[in-house]
């Protein structure tokens, strides 16, 4: 394993024709850590980490993924990397066990080492079925642990997880999630992509995307503190929002976002005199709260006021 960090990207570009779906990102990930990609549908995600797999060429920049560059196409790379994607990649109509010779196959892996390496990841994500099993059988997140298996049947260094634990039940996300920890407890490294906030706040720094450029990269607490300096508002009406009040708030000096929360709204000031003066013109009986930003405050700021 080569020292420095487990992947860099400078000035990143990736071009289908006129359109450009990744526009001069550059960012670095550590060995052992777990990166997150937020950013709305269209905004590079998947195109990124597609690349970074070297699944794909980049149009203008570089990239060193495991120490390796695209000097070769990315072929150097494959082999350094596992790829999950967001839609199952195992075949609902084999077995476990012929998906996982399949996967092996894929790799020409020697056949003792993989069912070695099967052995080691079934007991990773705690599978005891038979490997008769079908996999059509089995519910969506024991699927999403076992494509996981596969995807790091030849021990990659880093692993790739475009939105691993999307339409499964949020025990197994949780679960699917204490084995993320555990993968990078084992030395890997993790970039995931996910539309679940809950599951980016367990990520050590988030890289958020919109419209191919990256536009802001810290931990979770960072991106919270830096999108909102001052306090955040948490406001009640008691029903429907009057919309005398919601123009009232939103011409309020140092208002920094007004955004709904179910029926309930959330506003940010710049600071705490700010918020007083725009509160004192609130409804008699508006309630009102206290609150921290939470990373799905930063995406509403960042990204979809952004695009309003």
């Amino acid at each position: 394993m080569n020292g420095g960090p487990a992947l860099e990207a400078r000035d990143l570009t990736i071009k289908f024709g006129d359109f450009t779906a990744v526009d001069g990102v550059t960012f670095s990930v550590e060995r052992g850590e777990i990166f997150g990609f937020l950013g709305a549908n269209g905004a590079g995600k998947t195109t990124t980490i597609r690349t970074l797999c070297g699944l794909l060429v980049p149009t203008r920049g570089e990239a060193r993924v495991g120490g390796l560059d695209f000097s070769d196409g990315g072929r150097g790379i494959k082999g350094k990397v596992g790829y999950m994607s967001q839609k199952f990649t195992l075949y609902n109509d084999l077995t476990v066990g012929e998906n996982l010779d399949f996967a092996a196959g894929l790799r020409k892996l020697d056949p003792a080492y993989a069912r070695r390496r099967r052995e080691e990841l079934f007991s990773l994500i705690a599978f005891d079925r038979p490997l008769s099993t079908m996999v059509s059988s089995l519910p969506g997140g024991v699927k999403q642990e076992l494509s996981l298996a596969a995807a790091m049947l030849h021990d990659p260094e880093i692993v790739f997880l475009d939105e691993p634990t999307a339409g499964v039940s949020p025990a197994s996300r949780a679960r699917f999630w204490e084995l993320i920890r555990e993968v990078t407890g084992l030395g890997k490294t993790v970039l995931v992509t996910t539309h679940y906030m809950d599951e980016a706040e367990q990520c050590g720094r988030i890289a958020l995307m919109r419209t191919g450029k990256l536009i802001a990269l810290d931990s979770p607490a960072g991106l919270k503190s830096a999108a909102f300096p001052g306090p955040m508002v948490e406001l009640d009406f008691g029903g429907p929002a009057p919309a005398a009040a919601l123009e009232g708030l939103g011409r309020a000096p140092g208002l920094l976002e007004l955004s709904p929360h179910g029926m309930r709204w959330h506003a940010a000031f710049a600071g705490g005199r700010e918020m007083e003066a725009a509160l004192a013109g609130l409804p008699a009986g508006t309630g009102r709260r206290r609150i921290p930003p939470s990373l799905e405050d930063v995406f509403i700021r960042l990204v979809e006021g952004a695009e309003r």
